[in-house]
């Protein structure tokens, strides 16, 4: 019996989808390849906006039409928020929430067994089991969840309500999960989670607690912090990165507005002001580090010259890159209920400017460090074609080097940004 795994949406996502993967595996449910025909699809979903919901939509009907006889499970976030829909939809069999991930191996047997549909989605209230994973896939890369839930309520977002409340493993558990990956031969470990920076809430332990224990694991020879809130983003964490030896100076922070009163507005936990001293403390002590933020273009309440305003901010960051996303209106948010809509046509523009933007700093970042050498893991690639990776400060490069230092750090020299895309050319250095 075979599966074919499609994941929507964030890093957590794609963790969560390959330790389904490894589960089903080890009950003789294999993944399906190109060219075979699945007999189960998993379609792990996304709801981050309404496009989000409208791509999970026509991807399950798409399967369906291609494999009309397989047995298509939704889970993920829509599948949390819109269980009824996903259900009816054609050739899906199971429906399960986002805590349900870990016991879909239980349920396919079941449906296997007995042939009934199934919807298991647990009330949001009652949500409240934190389930681990760390896997790779087809990764070299490693991603450990250690938080799951959110309990900030901003006004433009459903994932409180898809993912339930902030909750964490413990120390103790995730640490030997980085045990395991090591004794795999993992290198390194991409650190996932909703809300990493609550890590440990209702406990005396916080996630700068985890970050010492997991840099004492041996073998492990990269951490990445995902995504962090820039209030959760402490002087000691920062501080901490900066004197390790296995934490990449690497950041990940969403800003969504660089307008004080649209984040007013979103009910965000930080202003301008505090954003602006957490990527100046990054540079003070890792000039070097990548700094990718999170924006979001066309909210409610974000007026032209708001608008004008967060472009002017962002632009004065000495940040690296933007992952920049248009405001979706999504049911049952407070955002709904702010005045001044911008029109879809605003957005795209607004969207275009920001991305122009992101544009101009990453090539600005690539270009810094053309000529200088750094450290890559590189990663397997397609048969006769160049080997890729990242360097410490994530740079994606492309370097001829020979199939058997797939998962092996090296040494590159830097080339010039690759015409059109987001790659540099290196060289081995020996």
């Amino acid at each position: 019996m075979l599966c074919l795994y499609h994941t929507f949406g964030c890093k957590l996502n794609f963790a969560e989808t390959s330790t389904i993967a490894e589960m089903l595996e080890e009950r003789g449910i294999g993944r399906c390849s190109e060219g075979e025909t699945p007999d189960l699809i998993l379609v792990n979903t996304c709801s981050v906006t309404a496009e989000a919901d409208k791509k999970c939509r026509q991807t399950i009907r798409s399967y369906h039409r291609r494999y009309p006889d397989a047995g298509i499970v939704v889970t993920g976030c829509y599948a949390q928020l819109k269980h009824d829909e996903a259900a009816a939809l054609p050739g899906v069999v199971i429906v399960a929430g986002t805590d349900r991930k870990n016991a879909l191996p239980d349920y396919i047997d079941r449906w296997l067994a007995d042939n009934n549909a199934q919807c298991l989605i647990t009330p949001l209230q009652q949500i409240r089991e934190f389930n681990p994973s760390c896997s790779r896939g087809d990764r070299t890369r490693y991603f450990l969840k250690v938080q799951d839930g959110c309990d900030y309520w901003c006004t433009y977002c459903t994932i409180p309500r898809a993912r339930g409340r902030s909750r964490s493993a413990s120390i103790e558990e995730i640490v030997e999960q980085a045990r395991t990956a090591a004794m795999r031969g993992g290198k390194e470990i991409v650190i996932t989670g909703v809300n990493i920076g609550d890590f440990g809430k209702g406990t005396d332990k916080t996630f700068l607690d985890l970050c010492r224990a997991l840099d004492e694991v041996e073998g492990i020879e990269r951490y990445r912090i995902s995504s962090i809130e820039p209030n959760l983003l402490t002087d000691e964490l920062i501080d901490f990165v900066a004197a390790s030896r296995r934490f990449m100076p690497h950041f990940h922070i969403p800003l969504q507005c660089g307008s004080d009163e649209v984040l007013r507005l979103m009910r965000r936990h930080y202003d301008t002001a505090l954003f602006r001293r957490k990527i100046e403390a990054i540079r003070r002590v890792m000039p070097h580090a990548f700094i990718g933020v999170d924006l979001i273009v066309g909210a409610r309440g974000e007026t032209d010259e708001e608008f004008e305003r967060s472009y002017a901010f962002v632009e004065s960051l000495p940040i690296t890159r933007l992952h920049v996303f248009p405001y979706s209106e999504r049911p049952g948010t407070k955002a709904l209920e702010i005045p001044h809509v911008v029109s879809q046509e605003e957005k795209h523009r607004r969207v275009a400017r920001m991305i122009s933007l992101s544009d101009a700093k990453l090539a600005a970042f690539m270009n810094e460090f053309a000529g200088t050498t750094r450290r890559v893991l590189l990663e397997h690639s397609a048969e006769g074609q160049p080997m890729g990776g990242f360097t410490d400060n994530y740079i994606r490069v492309s370097v001829d080097a020979p199939a058997s230092l797939d998962n092996h750090i090296v040494a590159v020299e830097l080339g010039k940004p690759v015409a059109d895309s987001e790659t540099v050319e290196a060289r081995l250095v020996k």
